[in-house]
Order: C-alpha cells, then structure tokens, then sequence
C-alpha cells in the first residue's frame, strides 16, 4: 500500500435481452446518423469553450488526484463498496465507519476510469479493483429485481439503517457500471456490467404508475414519494429507457413536470431542490449541443448555476464572489438539504465546496475562481487528504473533519468533464445510452 500511495501522489497527469428492443435501440441510432464509435449524438459536440491556466489545471488536477485517491482507499478490496463517508485525515487508514454507499460506489467506478486515464494509480490493480467490485454486484451483493439498498455495510453488502431499495442511488452505480464498461477493454468488465445493467427491473419501481418510486421496503413496500417533478432523475428515466432487456415506453419521458422557477431575472427549469439536482445527471450523460421538446437542460443548468451563485450574493453578510456556493450536505447541526434559490434550509454562513465543482462546466470561470480562492484563503483548515472538506464555515471556525463519497464524486467528475469531457464521451459510447436520449425526442439544439 505504501508504494501505491506513492504512485498516487506522485505519478504524472496524462492523459441478453429481447433481441427486439435491441434492434430498436440500433434503428434509432442508425437513423438518427450517431456517431456510435466515439460517442457523439448528431452533429457532436467540441469540448467545452474555456481556456484553463496553468494554474486552474494545477488545481484541478490536485482536486482529482487526491478526490480520487477517497475512492480507492475508503472502498473496501473485497467488496469494491465505497464509503458512504470518511474522515480526510486519516493519512491513507481506512475510516472506523464501515458503511458504504451504493451512489458512492457508482461515482467510484467512473473516478478510477478518470484515475487511470490520468495515471494517478497502476492500471493492473486498477481493473482488478473494478472486476471485483462488478464481481461482488453482480453475484453476492443483496438485490430486488436488480435494485440496490441505498446504505450497506462495506464488507458484507447487507442492508444498513433500515434503509430503502433506491432508484435513483441504484441509477448512480449503473452510471459508474456503464463508464466501466465503456473505458476499460476488459471483457470480464463488460460482461459484468452487462449483466448488471441487464438485471434492473425498471417497470416493476414504476408500481404501476406514469413516474418511478423512489424506492421500496421489505416490511412496507413501495415509498409514497414518487420522481415526478425535474431534478437529477433525468438518469433513471434515460437508463430505464434504454434497457435492452426491461425497458418503459419512450412515453415516461414526458410524464414527470418541469416547474420553472424566476429568480433575479433568471428563469429556468427546477423544483425546490439543491444545486447538486442540475448536476449529477450531467456528470455522464452528455446533455451538450442537444434538447428535448421541453428544453436544453445544459443551458438550463448553467442559468441554475448563475441563479445560485447570486441567490448567494444576496447574503453579503456572508457570502462574496470568493466564498458561495450551497447544496445538501454537512453543517455544524448535522447533514442538510439546503441552498436556493427559493431560500432551502437554515442558511448560516457554510459554503459547500461540491456546489461549485459540481458546476464546474456550466460556469467555468466563476466555479474555478471561487474554489481556487477557498482554498488559498482556508486551505489550511479546508483541505485534507481528499480535497475539501464536505463544508466548512470560517466565521464560525467549523471545519467539517468528514468528506462525502457522493460531493467528492460529483467534484471529481465534473472537474475532468471541464478539463477534457472525458466521462461524457466514455459514458456516451454505450449504444443505449445514445439511443435513450433519441427515443427521449433528443435532437441538435436549433433544429
């Protein structure tokens, strides 16, 4: 371990199914003329239209470096399960806590593509942790119809907390799942994850309605709480969409809202949900140059980027173009759904790093210059081990001692989608995914 940690800090920055939905899924890509081979829908997309410094590159490359460094040693090697959570001092021990997370995980798989591409750690040990953690999923971990627990326990995979079968924290792992598969010239990969994707039961969690439950229980069923209003549910449907083996109608795509909110002279698409719901959808699916009949949701993010940043503004008792930024996570009172605008939670002053990286490719040069201020002013207290920590709040003198896997994943992914697009033109060479965007009525935004 000692030497894989040294070639983590030092190593150099580099870059089954029905056959008649499968043949659909290949007629839409067919006639829609995209681009299978590398990933890009219609006409494509060039990478993002920002010139990194020296400086931004630097920072960025520490973000992922050491954000990716949470994945490999908070995951268990048996399981491959991520850490819900870990402390970020721990100077490369593993965290007491041994509760993982099935949404930490899938952020996992696709950080150790983007380590691997990077060469932050060695490609053999690299594939065998994927292949195990595939290995695991597919043939020991507990599953529903192909649905995960939200929380388990990191070595045995059994349910933690009481807590429910989750759609969309089990949409996250199959995001992770399909990059794998798509980045790594692995058979024994792409078989897994394959049968992985394959097993999912997408219309058994519709439980008979138009919109996706959020979960179910073994002692009461399905939850009440349904994905019906926008927020980070684009994933579930799109994957459900794009099953080879248990997919919905192209239909549900329309069936949940998409309320609009007015802010400041902005106007965009959102329910009263955190930053982080304009976000991870967008950390593989590549929503660029492309909309639906209802919206360009790249666009509509970078406007919910900009609404944040000045809802923040509006509290200039503690907020500053070098300090904002506020999405569910830690605070001094425990962890908390907050943000705005309209206003969320009890909004005190914390700064929550993950909202800005998280943004990082709607609003480049605002995102990057907060987080590279954050951490030149409070880096001490700030930066650990992992990169930030999950939130802090300076007037206060609170520094949360913890990292998040699921704010360290978003920060991880969206900082290399900026630097090279990597995990959209990864993800996006999966045929279904491609094909669900244009079954969803996905077409070149201007058409």
């Amino acid at each position: 371990m000692e030497e894989l940690n040294k070639s983590i800090h030092q190593a150099p920055s580099s870059a089954a199914a029905r056959l008649s939905r499968r043949q659909l899924l290949r007629a839409a890509a067919a006639m829609a003329g995209l681009a299978l081979s590398s990933g890009r829908m219609l006409l494509g997309v060039e990478p993002l239209n920002f010139r990194l410094s020296k400086e931004d590159e630097s920072f960025l490359d520490d973000l992922e470096r050491q954000g990716a460094l949470f994945f490999w040693e908070q995951a268990s090697p048996v399981t491959g399960q991520v850490l819900d959570r870990a402390r970020n001092d721990l100077a490369g021990a593993r965290d007491t806590r041994r509760i993982g997370s099935i949404a930490s995980t899938g952020f996992g798989l696709t950080a150790l593509a983007i380590a691997d591409s990077r060469g932050y750690l060695p490609h053999a040990q690299t594939v065998e942790r994927v292949q195990t953690t595939l290995e695991w999923h597919l043939n020991k971990m507990p599953e529903v119809h192909g649905f995960f627990y939200h929380f388990t326990g990191a070595e045995t995979g059994q349910r933690s907390w009481s807590c429910e079968l989750s759609s969309i924290d089990t949409s996250i792992l199959l995001c992770g799942v399909l990059t794998a598969r798509a980045y790594f010239n692995d058979p024994r990969i792409r078989s897994l994850a394959q049968q992985i994707y394959e097993r999912v039961d997408w219309p058994w969690m519709l439980n008979g309605g138009k919109t996706f439950s959020m979960g179910w229980k073994p002692e009461s069923g399905f939850l009440d709480s349904r994905w019906n209003h926008y927020c980070e549910l684009m994933m579930i449907y799109l994957l459900a969409i794009g099953s080879p083996s248990h997919p919905v109608a192209p239909e549900y795509w329309s069936h949940f809202s998409r309320p609009v909110i007015r802010y400041g002279g902005y106007s965009y698409i959102s329910g009263n949900n955190p930053l982080f719901t304009h976000q991870y959808s967008h950390a593989w699916y590549d929503f660029r140059g492309q909309r639906d009949a209802f919206a360009d949701y790249f666009e509509n993010s970078v406007t919910a980027t900009r609404a944040h940043k000045a809802f923040c503004l509006s509290y200039p008792k503690w907020y500053s173009n070098d300090y904002w930024g506020i999405t569910a996570s830690d605070s001094a009172n425990g962890y908390t759904a907050w943000g705005g605008p309209p206003a969320q939670g009890e909004i005190d002053g914390t700064v929550v790093p993950s909202a800005a990286a998280g943004s990082l490719p709607f609003l480049p040069g605002d995102c990057l210059s907060v987080l590279r201020a954050m951490r030149s002013k409070w880096g001490t207290q700030a930066w650990g081990r992992y990169g930030f920590a999950d939130a802090f709040h300076p007037d206060a003198q609170w520094y949360d001692p913890d990292v998040i896997g699921i704010d360290q994943g978003i920060s991880v992914l969206m900082a290399e989608n900026l630097r090279s697009g990597l995990v959209w033109k990864t993800f996006m060479r999966n045929r279904e995914c491609i094909s669900a965007m244009q079954l969803a009525g996905f077409h070149a935004a201007g058409r």
